[in-house]
């Protein structure tokens, strides 16, 4: 069974400052894409790439991935659109017409290892839904209008992150469900759950960082110069 991936790159990302995508924020002297890039064309199950990107800047990707062409990951290039949604709708559009499985990754975690995207890519391919997740380290509360409402079990808790993946066909269903009952989602992994599919967690690494702020590009830049990703 084909596995294609999905890449999520067509955000502003307006929390990390500056005027330019924070995709294409340098980190270790590189766009922070290609980082992310890198560690799918090192996966041994994920044979194409649709990289969804914003909509006025697709010849701009175009040219930077050209000296790329024609290595291990074939990498398509569509345009996304203004929810995270219509982007993956548009990455789900541009799959190979004999894929079977998916697997759906924020552009902006470049430190993804391809051991844990094979890893994920192999429970779709046997019909699993999963997503990566580490446990949560801080005490999380539930909050409303300023006061504490509850505080919820630690040992429950998981913080999501991504890649997240699925059989084809259902994440299709999921999507076709979402948008019949005008649902938004903040992962795809919620959109497979209200089908009533089990999505089982593969555990991830804390170094499977998503660049949202300014910090957080420091300590991505702090990873590689140590040799930590």
């Amino acid at each position: 069974m084909e596995v294609n991936a999905i890449i999520l790159a067509a955000g502003r990302g307006t929390r990390v400052g500056g005027r330019e995508s924070k995709v294409l924020l340098s980190v270790a002297g590189r766009p922070l894409i290609l980082h992310t890039l890198e560690r799918f064309r090192r996966s041994r199950e994920v044979g194409k790439a649709v990289l969804v990107v914003p909509p006025e800047a697709e010849g701009d990707y175009e040219a930077m991935l050209a000296p790329a062409r024609g290595a291990s990951l074939e990498i398509t290039v569509r345009p996304g659109g203004a929810r995270r949604q219509d982007s993956v709708r548009a990455g789900l559009d541009a799959l190979d017409v004999d894929c079977g499985a998916v697997v759906v990754h924020d552009g902006a975690r470049p430190f993804a290892a391809p051991e844990l995207i094979d890893r994920c890519a192999r429970e779709a391919r046997a019909g699993r839904s999963v997503t990566v997740a580490v446990p949560a380290r801080n005490t999380i509360k539930t909050v409303l209008r300023g006061r504490v409402q509850e505080t919820l079990p630690r040992q429950s808790l998981w913080e999501i992150q991504t890649p997240q993946a699925f059989p084809v066909r259902l994440l299709r269903d999921a999507y076709a469900k979402a948008e019949r009952e005008g649902v938004e989602a903040t992962d795809d992994a919620m959109l497979v759950e209200r089908l009533g599919v089990p999505v089982g967690i593969v555990e991830g690494s804390t170094t499977n960082l998503k660049v949202t702020y300014a910090e957080d590009l420091l300590f991505a830049e702090a990873l590689v110069s140590n040799g930590a990703v």
